[in-house]
């Protein structure tokens, strides 16, 4: 299976989590890794380009850090700007139906905070339904989420614990969908 990782972080130097889980999965076979902010400093997404790729690959990872409960910026205008009526959805949009689609997130507090009634309100599974939503109208097959708690507090041990239990849970054979 060949999986594409769209990897969206605006301050990658500064991350201790997702550049880890980065390095971590570019040394795993069969994986392409599309760092939306390297490649497009200017936010000027090739299109054609980032469809190919789509195309190219079986499962898809949005790989990401959680910002005000959503995705960072480029990720959401890359999300507006390829995943384009007549060609992930509306009448002959079916270019991605069947492919998969894997959330890989991390937040800054830690899991209690995302649980109904919780210090957010709203549990992660709540706050993931717009991408839930997309992967459904492009025909994707949307997997369970990996999430990785309290970013801003984890030791050194815990940040390569969770490279492991992220590289293990995306590439996956054994997810269902969510």
């Amino acid at each position: 299976m060949k999986t594409l990782v769209i990897v969206a972080h605006p301050n990658m130097n500064g991350s201790r989590i997702n550049k880890r889980f980065m390095e971590e999965i570019e040394k795993q076979p069969d994986v392409t890794i599309n760092n939306l902010y390297e490649t497009y400093p200017d936010e000027k997404i090739d299109i054609l380009r980032e469809q190919q790729l789509l195309l190219d690959h079986d499962r898809i990872v949005l790989q990401f850090p959680f910002y005000w409960y959503s995705t960072p910026s480029l990720l959401k205008k890359w999300q507006d700007e390829v995943l384009a009526f007549g060609w992930a959805y509306g009448p002959e949009g079916d270019k991605l139906s069947g492919k998969e689609i894997i959330v890989a997130t991390s937040t800054g507090g830690p899991e209690h905070s995302y649980v109904a009634g919780g210090y957010n309100r709203y549990s992660m599974s709540e706050l993931l339904k717009p991408l839930q939503a997309m992967s459904n109208l492009i025909g994707a097959k949307y997997l369970i989420p990996y999430v990785f708690h309290k970013a801003m507090m984890v030791t050194d041990e815990e940040v390569e614990a969770g490279a492991i239990d992220y590289i293990a849970h995306v590439l996956s054979t054994k997810l269902s969908n969510y």
